[in-house]
């Protein structure tokens, strides 16, 4: 799926000018924590968070996110959308949540690109 089909299917507004809107993404992965992202996403994924801090934007660069899509209509800082600029990350805006994102891109057939995590209790 490309990113302008994921920005129409969230019904998104694009916040990062000059995206390149042909962007393959691979898969999906929401959440909040991002020990969580950095634990268990997958590369070539779209994140979707509730967060909307400076902090996701350096979590998707570390984790290879190829978009982030910030739930409910947060605001976010000139900071963070400068810093996604920089990094050439582009970043969406839905006024949806985050499981009616999820939902829509499952049913448009976006699959997970979330890995099962492995805690150290698990190998007792």
């Amino acid at each position: 799926m490309i990113l302008s089909e994921v920005i129409q299917i969230v019904e998104g507004k694009l916040l990062t000018p000059n995206a390149n809107l042909q962007l393959e993404i691979k898969g999906g992965f929401a959440g909040d924590l991002m020990s969580d992202v950095l634990a268990s996403i997958m590369p070539g994924a779209v994140l979707i968070t509730g967060l909307s801090n400076p902090q996701v934007v350096r979590t998707a660069i570390i984790a290879d996110v190829r978009a982030i899509i910030f739930a409910r209509g947060k605001s976010l800082s000139p900071e963070t959308i400068q810093l996604a600029i920089e990094e050439k990350i582009p970043v969406i805006s839905s006024k949806l949540g985050l499981y009616e994102i999820s939902g829509r891109l499952m049913h448009a057939n976006l699959p997970s690109f979330e890995s099962e995590m492995t805690h150290a209790f698990d190998r007792e």
